[in-house]
């Protein structure tokens, strides 16, 4: 008679036609307790299967039904990104663990299910549980990646496509990645996790190979979009493999590092030699040119002289063209604080609900001893720097063996006069050293405050609460970093490459303050904090840039955020009566005029209007929040899930 039951049982995953569905398809999947209940039938058949006196017929439904439930289970979960939903996502729960419930009953009971699995050479079949989680995440995230790769019309070639383009495509791809990671921890890694102790690291390490490939394919610049989201995913497994016994170490080795830099510096050499064939070829056509007839009347040299001169022209300033603005993180849309909402009630438990490092408790562990952190790119930055100061002493001594040398006549100027004895024969020379080190200088400090250092400045100053995250081990790390600048500069270097950092730190911590993601907020409370914490800012430069920086000149810089610090000691009232005043004299408000947006410039100041917004929009009040509903209506703040 129990033969009997579990065949009835066996044969409710079947539908009169053959086809592998049960009871909780024929329902249209609606009925999840349906799975529970085959759950607990199949407890009862695996104590039957393990009978000796086990008819032939019997063993032979049990092996067929037993596969159907498996080949259905195992089509969801290897693509359960397409198949769970945020709203379905309890379905899984039952799933999971009816697959595994059918499939150790086949290996134990079937015999020839093993056998004949191993013929065919299937992967899944002799897998741990464990293992078996791993292929269902690896399946699933990978058919997603695709899915989303399809979506962008990406086919990893840029034979037909514009660097520009690409470079966007690349953009768009990284932060679509991130938002990927961040659905794998919030709706299925809760489930997961249960049968796998890091399936969030193995999602992380999934995401960073399908991006290994494709930027190997499709990669032609940098792009700090995609810095952030494989930061992004290397930290998901630190946080995932924290609770884990050895560590994760096996998973973390698998993400094995892109290696950007390299490859950036290859793609370079390539450009540069490409540009010096393209420039011999110019000047081989110069030189076979039969006839030289002038370009026009106002031109009168022939046209292929233009074209190179064109062509050096390009060249040179797509050389010497390092887009300083790169390095700078993208700023957020505008929206409001709602300190009533779930959201903000929500807040402070946040970091614990789901998984955020704690930046208060990474200070307290790391403050005494930062790890260096200047990168091997920004250290070549400042042999670059030191190479460029070397030569201009060359050059001045060559100017003056040339000045008091006999033998050399001074040239007359084109009105008959002789040249002036005090000027440079390397004057144009010295002024292009003078221009290009500011600028190596410039982009030395921006790639040391913005990418090295981002983990302890703009990436996690403040996030979560000024007390909770403040400046102590920014400042630490910064001191070491200048420490190691001054070692490898040499003294002609140090003080203008000291200057742009220091400009380069202020303009980080005030994009801190006015430029933050959701994770960030303030109010008026925090302004004594703030106002201390960037003081003990300015005194770092006070004390290592001793003899190198001015006070005068650390004052002067440091103008634009201290006006941005007093504007949050302001009330919210304040604050909204001097955005009124000021939006009125660039147009944005009148009587009985409707107030527009005020426009970003990138130069923000205690006097301008979107900076005041900004001010209003990082404030945790609700008369703020009033006001941008109001005016604005701008939307809600969303909890911004930051994996620093």
């Amino acid at each position: 008679m129990r033969t009997l039951c579990n065949c009835i049982v066996s044969l409710a995953w079947r539908s009169p036609s053959g086809g592998t569905t049960d009871q909780y398809v024929s329902t249209g999947q609606v009925e999840p307790d349906l799975l529970g209940v085959s759950l607990a039938m199949l407890t009862e058949v695996a104590g039957d299967a393990k009978k000796v006196d086990r008819e032939p017929s019997y063993v032979k439904m049990l092996a067929i039904v037993l596969r159907a439930m498996r080949k259905w289970c195992e089509k969801r979960l290897l693509d359960y990104h397409g198949k769970f939903h945020w709203g379905n996502v309890g379905v899984m729960e039952h799933v999971l663990p009816l697959v595994f419930s059918a499939t150790r009953i086949l290996e134990d009971d079937v015999p020839c299910y093993v056998s004949v699995q191993r013929e065919k050479g299937e992967v899944g079949d002799e897998l741990t549980r464990n293992n078996r989680v791993d292929h269902y995440i690896r399946s699933s995230l990978r058919n997603a990646f695709a899915k989303m790769l399809e979506h962008k019309k990406v086919n990893g070639t840029t034979k037909n496509t514009e660097a520009q383009e690409v470079s966007e495509v690349l953009i768009k791809l990284a932060k679509e990645t991130e938002e990927l990671a961040t659905k794998e921890r919030d709706i299925f890694n809760p489930v997961l996790k249960k049968w796998h102790p890091i399936s969030a690291g193995v999602a992380a390490v999934t995401l960073h190979t399908c991006c290994g490939t494709l930027l190997k394919q499709y990669l032609t610049s940098k792009s700090s979009s995609i810095n952030e989201t494989i930061l992004a995913l290397f930290n998901l497994v630190v946080e995932d493999s924290v609770e884990c016994k050895d560590g994760a170490k096996a998973i973390v080795r698998e993400m094995v590092p892109y290696e950007a830099d390299s490859l950036i510096l290859r793609l370079l050499k390539q450009w540069i030699q490409d540009q010096l064939q393209m420039g011999k070829e110019h000047l081989q056509r110069a030189k076979k040119i039969k006839t030289w007839n002038p370009k026009s009347k106002t031109k009168p040299y022939a046209h292929l002289a233009g074209e190179l001169v064109t062509f050096a022209k390009e060249v040179v300033e797509n050389f010497i063209e390092i887009p300083i603005n790169s390095y700078l993180p993208t700023l957020s849309p505008l929206t409001r604080c709602s300190p009533g909402s779930k959201i903000f009630k929500l807040w402070k438990r946040a970091a614990c609900s789901v998984g955020i490092e704690d930046p208060s408790q990474r200070t307290s562990e790391e403050a005494n001893h930062p790890r260096p952190s200047t990168s091997r790119g920004t250290q070549r930055l400042y042999i670059r720097l030191n190479t460029l100061h070397y030569i201009v002493p060359q050059l001045n001594a060559l100017d003056k063996t040339l000045l008091i040398s006999p033998k050399i006549i001074p040239s007359k100027s084109r009105f008959g006069y002789k040249k002036n004895p005090s000027t440079s024969y390397f004057e144009h020379s010295q002024s292009a050293i003078e221009v290009a080190s500011q600028h190596v200088s410039e982009i030395a400090a921006y790639h040391l405050i913005f990418l090295d250092l981002n983990s302890v400045l703009y990436g996690s100053l403040y996030v979560g609460g000024v007390v909770k995250a403040g400046i102590r081990l920014a400042l630490r790390t910064l001191k070491q970093n200048l420490t190691l600048l001054c070692r490898i500069l040499t003294d002609r270097a140090q003080p203008m490459a000291l200057k742009e950092v220091m400009k380069a730190s202020f303009k980080a911590f005030l994009m801190v303050l006015l430029a933050g993601d959701s994770s960030r907020v303030f109010s008026r409370l925090d302004h004594a904090m703030i106002e201390e914490d960037f003081d003990s800012l300015k005194r770092v430069f006070f004390t290592c840039g001793k003899g190198l920086i001015v006070e005068d000149l650390v004052d002067m810089e440091a103008e634009v955020v201290e006006g941005v610090v007093a504007l949050m000691g302001q009330s919210t009232e304040q604050l909204v009566e001097n955005f009124s005043n000021v939006a009125c004299g660039v147009g944005g408000v009148g009587r009985g005029r409707k107030q527009t947006m005020p426009p970003t410039i990138g130069r923000w100041s205690r006097s301008d209007p979107n900076t005041i917004l900004r001010v209003l929009c990082c404030r945790n009040d609700p008369n703020a929040n009033y006001f941008l509903k109001k005016t604005f209506h701008l939307a809600k703040r969303r909890l911004g899930i930051r994996i620093i």
